[in-house]
């Protein structure tokens, strides 16, 4: 029976076998291919993020605060920033105090309680990081016009399926 370890999301079988909890019906070669192309999609979406992190001066770390206040569903607040980027509560206020200079962001209290505040992106920022991300999404417009039907819907499916798994997994303590 050949050996199976878990490296950088994918599983290492020397056996080709399939099944089992990381691989249900899903050769290992398969799951090895996609963590290298999601490795390499990363990287890339990485390399237009420092990019930008450049243009606008500011850090790695804004881009990703930045991120989790476009695609929150409900205005975000620096507790819900903080538990999301992994950040101590100081540094989510640095974070939050570069941005809001910037322009990027404002800030608000919540109407019912005071106490809360309410994480904006400015309109005027927001469409500044849309011009500079064109190429990005260019680059996914080409791509979905060389995919067969229905094959995007299914690549959504999974990496919503996905993004699901990571966001309840705890990184490992050092």
């Amino acid at each position: 029976m050949g050996s199976r370890r878990l490296y950088y999301g994918a599983v290492d079988s020397t056996d080709g076998a399939r099944g089992g909890p990381l691989g249900e019906g899903t050769a290992a070669p398969e799951l090895q291919a996609l963590a290298v192309q999601l490795r390499r999609m990363n990287g890339e979406v990485s390399r237009l993020a420092h990019a930008f992190a450049h243009a606008e001066s500011l850090h790695a770390t804004d881009v990703q605060a930045l991120a989790a206040i476009l695609d929150a569903e409900d205005p975000l607040t620096p507790g819900r920033l903080r538990d999301h980027l992994g950040l101590t509560s100081g540094a989510v206020t640095a974070c939050l105090d570069r941005l809001e200079r910037s322009g990027h962001i404002r800030r608000s209290r919540d109407s019912a309680d005071r106490r809360v505040v309410h994480l904006h992106y400015e309109p005027a920022a927001k469409s500044a990081a849309r011009t500079f991300f064109l190429p990005l999404a260019e680059a996914a417009a080409r791509a979905q016009a060389l995919s067969e039907p229905g094959e995007v819907a299914a690549a959504l499916r999974f990496l919503a399926r996905m993004n699901g798994e990571l966001a309840g997994t705890e990184s490992p303590r050092r």
